[in-house]
């Protein structure tokens, strides 16, 4: 009984939260929906006048970041969610790396599991109220954590990066002193870090999504911006992401209007392959083309991703959408699963992301796969190398300081 209603409460939960999303995107109209979106808009102002304070206590040095001693790289964006974020962090690290770099990625670990309440008691009594140490993902060699503890991108980040360390933490300024004293790293990269002031980067890496770039312009909750877009003057370079490789002048003279010195890099997300769920098997593209698939995902952009499965010449019968970082349940997972049994599919599709929240012990009848994406830098791969190169070898960079207060 109680299971039961406890469900029925997530259900209501995760249905408000969808409804939220939809008047957030404008894909909800009447009475009830202006009414909701005008209450939103009310903390839209006050978030906003929250944000832009604390950026000033920074800048005035009220508040104090807290230098480490190392080169730190801030990979962000000024949305929430659906930039593309985690390939470029990704490529970045990965790069880093073979330049000899000794590289960790610093994570917050969105929605990862918490520590139980009974083992913050016990840590209290025993250990005076000292705080846990962050959880390491990977130490560069091993993968030591699973998705479900360590977080979707992190676990992501560790499995795809041997070499490169992943260590999870709300407190960024306390990861990046673990890593630096027990693993030895000269690196840092904050991952999701644009509005971590803490912890202040050499170099700050913006992300923009060119198909959205902010939404309606508004702040949380009405809108999808963090902080002001004027706030993007911090940049050192704005990455356009999902871009097409077509010219977008407005754009880009609203990132001059603001920030006139950093560089623009272009670059698109693009299908590689598909991989077994729950094997190794990899198969090519071409392998979708005339095939009768099903797409779930939990994202948030799934338009996106469903497309590329159709410029693939896939037959998408189905699909299944659910809020960004949505962890499925057993009962949801069963229900995709007979789903696709009945339709007869050739595949059933989803993201490398939402691949990993999937549970070991369960089996799907149809062939289940991920699409996995890289970037490809498709205008200003020389400023690309720049960037690396100006981490790599600092003395060889034009300016001794990088990025804006």
């Amino acid at each position: 009984m109680l299971k039961k209603l406890l469900a029925s409460a997530q259900n209501r939960l995760n249905r408000f939260e969808q409804y939220t999303v939809d008047v957030i995107y404008g894909r909800r109209s009447g009475r009830l929906a202006t009414l909701y979106g005008g209450f939103l808009r009310v903390n839209s102002v006050l978030f906003s006048g929250i944000v832009q304070l604390r950026t000033w206590l920074y800048r005035k040095r009220i508040l104090h970041d807290q230098p480490l001693g190392c080169l730190v790289v801030v990979v962000g964006n000024l949305t929430v969610g659906g930039t593309g974020k985690t390939p470029v962090v990704e490529k970045f690290a990965r790069s880093l790396a073979e330049r000899g770099r000794r590289v960790a990625i610093l994570s917050r670990g969105y929605k990862s599991k918490s520590e139980p309440l009974w083992r913050q008691w016990w840590r209290r009594l025993s250990h005076g109220g000292e705080p846990p140490p962050p959880k390491v993902v990977s130490d560069g060699e091993n993968v030591l954590l699973d998705s479900e503890n360590a977080g979707d991108e992190p676990f992501m980040l560790a499995r795809n990066l041997p070499g490169v360390m992943v260590i999870v933490d709300k407190n960024r300024v306390k990861s990046g002193s673990y890593a630096i004293k027990k693993y030895g790293a000269d690196t840092l990269i904050l991952d999701d870090g644009y509005q971590y002031l803490p912890l202040k980067g050499r170099l700050n890496l913006l992300l923009i999504d060119k198909t959205n770039p902010f939404g309606n312009e508004m702040m949380l909750p009405r809108g999808i911006l963090r902080e002001p877009i004027k706030h993007m003057k911090r940049a050192s370079y704005v990455f356009l992401t999902k871009s097409n490789g077509q010219p977008d002048g407005e754009l880009e003279e609203l990132i001059r209007y603001y920030n006139r010195e950093a560089e623009i890099i272009e670059c698109a997300h693009r299908p590689s392959h598909l991989r077994e769920v729950k094997g190794n098997d990899r198969k090519e593209l071409a392998a979708l083309k005339g095939k009768r698939v099903g797409a779930f995902s939990g994202i948030a952009t799934p338009e996106s991703f469903e497309g590329f499965l159709r410029e693939l010449g896939a037959s998408v019968l189905f699909t299944k959408r659910f809020l960004d970082h949505h962890r499925f349940t057993r009962h949801e997972l069963e229900g995709i699963f007979e789903q696709a049994e009945a339709a007869g599919l050739d595949f059933l599709i989803t993201t490398e992301k939402d691949a990993v929240r999937i549970p070991h012990d369960m089996e799907s009848p149809v062939p289940l796969y991920f699409l996995r994406l890289e970037i490809e830098i498709i205008d200003g791969v020389n400023d690309f190398e720049e960037a690396v190169s100006r981490i790599c070898f600092p003395e060889l960079s034009k300016t001794s300081t990088f990025g804006r207060a």
